[in-house]
């Protein structure tokens, strides 16, 4: 499994701008030759938006937050600012690849695009399998993009806009059948809402009533609502999302743990040893071994 070298930060990769729409919203289609940006691909690394693959066919294995994907004919593959990706090895792949930013999805009149479940992505899912007539609908809205994308002028912005809100929805609707789950109640909103502020601030703020401040609610109430949503305390939310960064860092990086621990906003080094033992049962060097050992 591919690491950074003891020097090397994970980068953080962002759209260039590439004419009038390109810094916020990108289209690339994928003929079965290699850009030479994909080679930024095999080591570990995040992007800061939202990108969609589709595959017609070819590809290799990659991997999402220490998931790993073997890519699929007709598969639509999907992930959000932040997430920890690497590719094994290039491979011809042809498809389509579309990238765009929170400041695209912010320009939007629409405001409740970004809370669609593809972008929103409760149940953590990664691959969305195509139907027939998925596959046709899916490679009609992709040219029809790609046509806006080829063609500068005063009204690119809006029909970009008005082809992307269409294929999200229909690509919402197909996660909501493939990863189900119930319309949101008002609780369930709010606990939304206190994930993504966790997914925001995680590294600053480790305790409930720093996040029920950020809401404009009590702590208790907070605690209340989370807990009877999900089945978890609060603090359970806030620790988990730690520990999953911790272990990105630690399976991706040759960062020490105290330098693991800092980032995190932990004061002590020995006490985050404690605290990731507690939620995962191995020490932060027994995890890292034991992973190198199963991905070499």
């Amino acid at each position: 499994m591919p690491t950074l070298l003891l020097d090397q930060q994970i980068p953080i990769y962002s759209l260039e701008s590439q004419g009038a729409a390109g810094a916020f919203f990108q289209l690339n289609r994928a003929d079965g030759r290699q850009p030479a940006f994909r080679q930024n691909m095999l080591q570990p690394h995040r992007k800061d938006y939202y990108h969609l693959v589709y595959v017609q066919r070819g590809g290799s294995r990659h991997w999402v937050d220490m998931t790993p994907y073997e890519l699929k004919e007709n598969a639509l593959y999907f992930s959000a600012p932040g997430q920890l990706q690497l590719k094994e090895k290039l491979q011809p792949m042809w498809g389509v690849s579309l990238a765009f930013t929170r400041e695209f999805l912010a320009r939007q009149p629409n405001a409740a695009l970004a809370q669609l479940p593809l972008l929103l992505n409760p149940q953590n899912g990664h691959e969305l399998l195509l139907a027939p007539a998925d596959v046709a609908f899916v490679e009609d809205l992709l040219a029809r993009l790609e046509a806006e994308y080829q063609r500068p002028g005063e009204w690119q912005q809006a029909m970009l806009s008005a082809h992307l809100t269409v294929l999200l929805t229909y690509l919402s609707r197909l996660y909501t059948e493939q990863f189900p789950g119930d319309e949101p109640s008002a609780d369930q909103l709010l606990l939304r809402k206190y994930r993504t502020r966790i997914e925001e601030h995680f590294r600053e703020r480790h305790e409930v009533g720093a996040y029920a401040a950020l809401l404009h609610i009590s702590a208790g109430h907070l605690s209340e609502v989370v807990k009877a949503q999900s089945g978890k305390p609060a603090i359970a939310h806030i620790q988990e999302r730690l520990v999953l960064e911790a272990r990105r860092l630690l399976f991706h990086t040759p960062q020490s743990v105290k330098e693991i621990a800092y980032d995190l906003g932990f004061a002590d080094a020995s006490y985050f040893s404690r605290f990731f033992k507690r939620e995962t049962g191995l020490t932060p060097a027994e995890y890292r071994a034991s992973n190198r050992e199963m991905y070499p």
